[in-house]
């Protein structure tokens, strides 16, 4: 490595590989899934280990809601530090090799990995409670139901004041259903 004067510049591109636990819109969106630390490392877990009444959910809402809204925070500090790396690997590779500040890439990457560690801490609290992030750029956040002995989802979106909404587990949000008469009949949690 070529470090030149006191700023510590330097002339590689290998300061800019980032080896981050998150890969580009991994984390935001998914299906049927829920997420853990291993679907992070890109091996997903499919399982539901924790089915809620639609009281449960809505009383666990005061929990997930400030959660999630740190998740989201988190994700925008992430993306403007991997932005920032990204310039600097495009300058790079279009300059064929160019001086840069190495303290400044540096301080970057760990502002990068800082913000990848929380956000993943974040999402863990999140499913630690039993819920399913299915996407973080808007807060879309589902609670494993029962209704009539299968499997499927209470659907709630952060700024919605309640859980109003169900779908089934291959629907997804646009085929949510209004929680009715019915569904409070026949659904069940754990």
């Amino acid at each position: 490595m070529t470090v030149a004067g006191d700023r510590g510049i330097i002339k590689y591109w290998a300061i800019l590989r980032q080896e981050s636990w998150l890969r580009a819109g991994g984390i935001l969106k998914t299906t049927r899934r829920q997420w853990s630390p291993d679907q992070v490392r890109g091996q997903p877990i499919e399982t539901m280990s924790k089915r809620f009444t639609l009281a449960e959910a809505e009383r666990l809402l005061t929990r997930v809601e400030p959660l999630l809204r740190s998740a989201i925070d988190l994700k925008g500090d992430l993306d403007r530090a991997q932005g920032e790396l990204a310039e600097y690997r495009e300058r790079v590779a279009l300059m064929g090799g160019v001086t840069l500040d190495r303290e400044r890439v540096v301080a970057v990457r760990t502002r990068s990995d800082a913000a990848a560690s929380h956000l993943r801490t974040a999402i863990e609290q999140v499913q630690g409670l039993g819920c399913v992030i299915k996407d973080l750029e808007t807060g879309l956040i589902d609670f494993p139901t029962l209704l009539r002995g299968d499997e499927v989802y209470l659907c709630w979106r952060l700024g919605e004041p309640g859980i109003a909404f169900w779908h089934g587990v291959d629907e997804g949000f646009r085929g949510r259903k209004p929680v009715d008469r019915d569904f409070l009949d026949n659904h069940s949690g754990d």
